[in-house]
């Protein structure tokens, strides 16, 4: 399964590992197969599971047909489950957790889904996205500065301490960040509207009947911990885990087995130490 074509005719570049039930990843912000950080995970997977990784539109080898909408890229993961028999399950990281969990409310083939910090903000222990996050990206992308639009992103998105973010035109993938930068609105309009340091909205994932689990790392930022606490909260019968020693850069090793459970048909608690499943505010 090299490429699936999407229906608006878009073509979507993937690759499949492993023998089993189909299981898709959904990279989150910059991600793609070339960038290999899905790679070790999706081998790790490879030994019980169908594992297919892709480039999200307008990334890697995949194409990108204009005007961007989420309704697309859900589209392009449709294709991917048709192609793999109908059903999948889908694992997402960060904004790819969103995306992930967006599919889920209007698909009927995500078989099981697990989703790792997706980076919403809902209380105050994070300074929310500003107003202007959103229109700065996407002009610095259409003035050509992909160099600024990734800073941008990693200072008032991710919020890196700033000379972190000087370093990192030293660093080896840098050329490979540059070269998908301008699909960071993309993301960006993906998960603005849980980025404002409010209450996730009560009822906004009740179409989700896909089991869920929602991870996230025990040494990530407070702010991430208490939105996927809450993300947990808001997803009908979700399982939440925390992942000891782990922060949003989560280890393949740490976090593969927990998935093989989950996916295999577990709740993903008989690995390591299992958390309650928090509950919803009244």
């Amino acid at each position: 399964m090299p490429t699936v074509t999407s229906p608006d005719g878009t073509s979507i570049a993937s690759e499949t590992q492993g023998e089993g039930p189909p299981v898709i990843l959904v990279d989150g912000a910059l991600g793609y197969r070339a960038l290999g950080v899905q790679r070790k995970l999706a081998g790790l997977l490879a030994d019980r599971f169908r594992v297919v990784t892709y480039d999200r539109r307008g990334r890697g080898q995949s194409g990108d047909t204009p005007p961007y909408a989420i309704e697309r890229e859900i589209e392009d993961l449709e294709a991917l489950v048709a192609a793999v028999g109908g059903s999948a399950c889908l694992y997402g990281i960060s904004s790819g957790a969103a995306l992930a969990l967006e599919a889920a409310t209007r698909l009927t083939g995500v078989a099981r889904l697990a989703l790792y910090e997706a980076p919403f903000i809902v209380d105050a222990t994070r300074t929310p996205i500003t107003d202007d996050y959103l229109a700065t990206l996407e002009s610095l992308v259409a003035r050509g500065r992909r160099g600024a639009a990734v800073k941008h992103f990693l200072r008032a998105g991710v919020q890196l301490p700033a000379p972190m973010v000087a370093l990192m035109p030293l660093m080896p993938a840098w050329r490979k960040l540059k070269a998908v930068a301008h699909t960071l609105p993309y993301d960006a309009r993906i998960v603005a509207g849980h980025q404002r340091g409010e209450p996730l909205p009560a009822g906004r994932w009740d179409a989700v009947t896909a089991p869920t689990l929602v991870a996230d790392g025990a040494k990530s930022p407070e702010w991430m911990r208490n939105a996927n606490a809450a993300l947990a909260a808001a997803v009908p019968g979700a399982v939440h885990r925390r992942l000891s020693g782990q922060t949003h850069m989560v280890k393949a090793p740490a976090l593969a087995p927990v998935l093989a459970e989950f996916f295999a048909g577990g709740n993903g608690a008989s690995v390591g130490e299992a958390r309650p499943r928090p509950q919803a505010a009244a």
